[in-house]
């Protein structure tokens, strides 16, 4: 039997001798000999003792809109976290505590793995209007001192401001790029502007330009990260400039190397010499940064490229990759037209704790379609394949009715599965094309939206 334990642990700012790690807004240290699994909504770690038969899992999840308190975060967290995903039961909880301007809530139950005994904790986070939450499961207690020693070394940020919050939107200007849609301009509360252009999407503030580059062939590939960055600067950025000076590339060594390249250029089109700055990490795609000279850049995105190095602190990142989330349009009961479709594929390979064997695969499939006409109607239906290799289960539904937009950045449905349902909503965009992107406002679970192609 394990013995419950679930402690609630302060975020503290701890200099160890072991390199941090940064995930979201939360820095800490890894526990030493655990395999790290870096997913895009959550960083996990894990480790198996095939002899003993024990395992440890510690899952830090990406940052999601806070519900109002702690205690509403805590109680959705641990629903979707635990319940759902481990049918967890004796739920035993720590009164929240005050960390800075975070409140601090966790606590823990049991549930069963292998017909064997196993608990989940969860610790989560509030402030700044988001919430971050930290899982870990394990069937031994060998493990629990690892998980104090990571929860004890956390570090947490404040949020940069958040770009879904109040938007304010403009008409199309530009016929070559709406293809039907109603708007192509966001004016985020912080003062940056996002405007969709033929190959990026331009974001600017002042004197500072972003360029959110669409996917384009050439510049993603297998390589180191000098050839590969080389590639993608003569593919995306040097056909606009001449005279490049000071030019370098850099990386940090981390599980989602951040690339980087960078100099002083003469811009073709109006003669004027400006420092450039190319960059990609994870999903975030090619991000091209403008600004009139590399003091410019500093002091909006606070750090020097040139002093980047392979072990650099990878959150002097983050200003770069929170502009990924300006490729955000607002929608319009107009845009809805034709047929758009989302696909998921999930596989994991499942073994044995105990000896370690592989015991088969599971397999989650679903593929989910709107089909929307005239008059506000629409046709839903969803297919879903999922369970292990051999003994698989189907599952479908199907719904119709009338669609309306309560405003810029949500949708309503009169009936998804027998009820009524409201997705947050907004549109991104690709060469030539967007993608709609839902999230349950209901239920909106760890904050990752749904994509729906065109068909």
């Amino acid at each position: 039997m394990i013995r419950a334990f679930f402690p609630l642990f302060l975020l503290l700012s701890c200099s160890l001798l072991a390199q941090k790690q940064t995930f979201d807004l939360l820095t800490y240290t890894p526990p030493k000999g655990w395999k790290a699994s870096p997913q895009e909504n959550v960083m996990a770690y894990s480790i198996i003792n095939q002899a003993k038969g024990t395992w440890a899992q510690i899952g830090i999840y990406k940052s999601i809109a806070s519900k109002g308190s702690i205690d509403n975060d805590f109680t959705s967290e641990w629903n979707n976290l635990a319940v759902k995903q481990y049918n967890a039961t004796g739920l035993e909880t720590n009164s929240a505590l005050t960390a800075g301007d975070w409140k601090v809530k966790a606590g823990g139950g049991k549930f069963k793995f292998n017909n064997a005994d196993a608990i989940v904790m969860l610790t989560t986070m509030t402030g700044y209007n988001v919430c971050v939450s930290i899982v870990a499961t394990t069937n031994s207690q060998d493990y629990l001192d690892a998980i104090q020693n990571l929860l004890g070394t956390i570090d947490l940020k404040k949020p940069a401001e958040n770009v879904s919050g109040n938007l304010q939107v403009n008409q199309n200007n530009n016929p070559d790029v709406t293809n039907g849609f109603a708007f192509n301009i966001t004016n985020f509360d912080d003062g940056w502007t996002s405007t969709i252009k033929e190959d990026w999407v331009e974001v600017t503030k002042g004197s500072v330009k972003v360029l959110i580059h669409y996917p384009k062939e050439g510049t993603i590939f297998p390589a180191d990260p000098e050839p590969l960055t080389n590639a993608a600067w003569n593919i995306l950025v040097a056909p606009r400039y001449s005279y490049l000076k000071n030019y370098r590339t850099a990386y940090i060594s981390t599980y989602n190397r951040p690339y980087l390249g960078f100099g002083n250029a003469t811009n073709n089109a109006d003669g004027k010499e400006v420092f450039l700055v190319l960059f990609r990490q994870g999903e975030s795609g090619w991000i091209e940064f403008i600004t009139p000279d590399k003091n410019t850049f500093i002091n909006t995105f606070k750090f020097d490229p040139y002093n980047i190095r392979w072990d650099s602190e990878t959150d002097l990142m983050n200003p770069l990759l929170a502009m990924a989330a300006y490729n955000k349009f607002a929608v319009a009961a107009t845009d809805f037209k034709g047929t758009w479709t989302s696909d998921f594929t999930g596989m994991q390979q499942l073994y044995n704790v105990y000896t370690g064997n592989y015991a088969g695969m599971n397999i989650n499939q679903s593929n989910q379609t709107f089909v929307f006409a005239n008059a506000n109607s629409y046709n839903w239906s969803i297919l879903a394949v999922n369970g292990q290799v051999g003994n698989m289960r189907y599952a479908q539904a199907k719904s119709s009715g009338k669609f309306s937009v309560p405003n810029n950045w949500q949708v309503k449905f009169s009936d998804i599965e027998g009820k009524p349902k409201t997705y947050h909503a907004f549109w991104s965009c690709i060469k030539g094309a967007r993608l709609l992107h839902l999230l349950d406002a209901d239920f909106p679970g760890n904050g990752m939206y749904t994509i729906f192609g065109k068909k």
